[in-house]
């Protein structure tokens, strides 16, 4: 399920993000990438070891907007998911399978 406005991605809709990866945050059963481009942010959580399907969620919130999420059950990844983030900082949060990770405030 996704939540959010028109700038919003979808697992089905894209296998990545575009722009430059701006940051990657380990966690025990995957990856939360972050990345920036001129006027966009976007996120993804990529698992580990890619699998049969299991729970996994993404979100990205520009600082004064809503949060954007992916939920659901993937192999792989959940995400991508975009927030418009001209001259605005960001953070991210992923989960997979129990394992989480978060960015807090940043691209500022």
């Amino acid at each position: 399920m996704v939540l959010g406005g028109p700038a919003v991605g979808s697992a089905d809709a894209a296998s990545a993000c575009t722009g430059r990866l701006a940051k990657t945050v380990p966690f025990k059963t995957g990856k939360l990438h972050v990345y920036k481009s001129r006027s966009y942010a976007c996120a993804m959580a990529v698992a580990k070891k890619p699998g049969p399907r299991r729970s996994m969620t993404v979100t990205i919130q520009a600082r004064g907007g809503s949060p954007v999420t992916d939920r659901g059950k993937y192999t792989k990844q959940a995400g991508p998911v975009t927030v418009h983030a001209l001259n605005r900082c960001v953070r991210a949060s992923a989960g997979i399978s129990g394992g989480s990770a978060s960015t807090g405030w940043i691209l500022c």
